[in-house]
């Protein structure tokens, strides 16, 4: 299905706005630089402005979805719109210099043409050189629009000839409803739209058998701390190492606590619209109960001491430990 403007206006609505007002004051740039995180919509912002560019029977800035034009830029057919992605690792020189050799030609079906490059910043140096000759003395007619989320690596000469837009990480309660609209149970829309904003990732994620176990544990662990450190050491030995094995994995599982205790912060602040762990409302306000607002506070910021040092060479199974213990109270971090 494809995405529409009103979807879009959601997620990017300053982005969105620019890029209306362009079309309705017929003021688009000859080339624009859309930069943000992976999953933030530039792909999607391309295909849909690409589409209001060339729509047959566009309503006022809104492509129509149906016209000819639009379904063919949607399966990237359409002749006088070209699409550019990386050769392996890199775009190339020669894939530059097939695009300016394509574009001195006149449009096929009109006066306009347009390239996309996706990952710009993936172009080698001769690649880049290459495209700044382009963008500097545009033909006629040409428009281009560059994707990047390295937007650092960008040569700051080309930067300096695109109109660039800055496309913000999607709110999570956007994201949420979304994966609720694709049959995903709340709290696992919910969890998975806290630990990435990519659509296509929340989707797989709250899909994934890992996933759902790894939540699993997490509550568990918790479960265990309300006992005693052993119980604790004993869920952390057989259940959470055995599947948290990668540093990735374990980055997640400390977030995955971490809204676990935010939770139970929310739930004492009355901020239950807040709550993750939706579907455990009950326990979560029994624990509530029974730990203090700076227990909690300290306890988060023993989970993010924890996050930072396991990007360092300190043992992993140390590091754990030592969080496990200064949950429940009985160390610090050394």
């Amino acid at each position: 299905m494809a995405v529409v403007w009103d979807q879009l206006e959601q997620y990017q609505p300053v982005v969105m706005k620019m890029l209306a007002n362009s079309i309705k004051k017929g003021r688009v740039a000859h080339a624009y630089l859309f930069e943000g995180q992976r999953g933030t919509g530039k792909k999607d912002v391309s295909l849909l402005f690409a589409k209001s560019l060339f729509c047959l029977n566009r309503l006022d800035y809104k492509p129509c979805d149906e016209c000819r034009n639009c379904r063919r830029i949607e399966s990237r057919n359409h002749p006088d719109v070209h699409w550019i992605d990386p050769d392996g690792q890199s775009i190339k020189k020669g894939q530059i210099e097939a695009l300016q050799e394509e574009f001195a030609k006149t449009g096929v079906e009109s006066k306009q043409k347009l390239y996309i490059i996706h990952h710009a910043d993936k172009m080698t140096t001769n690649a880049a050189n290459s495209l700044l000759k382009f963008l500097e003395e545009p033909h006629a007619g040409t428009m281009a629009i560059l994707l990047t989320e390295q937007f650092h690596r960008m040569l700051t000469t080309i930067i300096s000839r695109c109109q660039v837009l800055s496309f913000q990480p999607l709110p999570p309660a956007l994201l949420a409803d979304w994966l609720k609209a694709q049959q995903i149970p709340p709290h696992f829309a919910l969890l998975a739209a806290h630990v990435t904003n990519n659509r296509e990732e929340a989707l797989e994620w709250s899909r994934n058998d890992w996933f759902a176990e790894a939540r699993k544990i997490v509550l568990q662990l918790y479960e265990a701390l309300n006992q005693n450190e052993f119980q604790a050491l004993l869920i952390l030995q057989e259940k959470w190492a055995p599947h948290f094995q990668e540093k990735e994995q374990i980055d997640m599982g400390l977030d995955l606590l971490l809204y676990l205790y935010r939770d139970i912060l929310h739930v004492q602040l009355g901020q239950l619209e807040h709550v993750i762990y939706c579907d455990r409302l009950d326990d979560l306000r029994q624990w509530a109960l029974t730990c203090p607002q700076n227990r909690l506070t300290n306890n988060m910021s023993a989970i993010l001491q924890a996050k930072a040092r396991l990007n360092t060479n300190m043992n992993v199974q140390l590091l754990m430990e030592q969080l496990i213990l200064k949950l429940k109270g009985g160390t610090t971090f050394v």
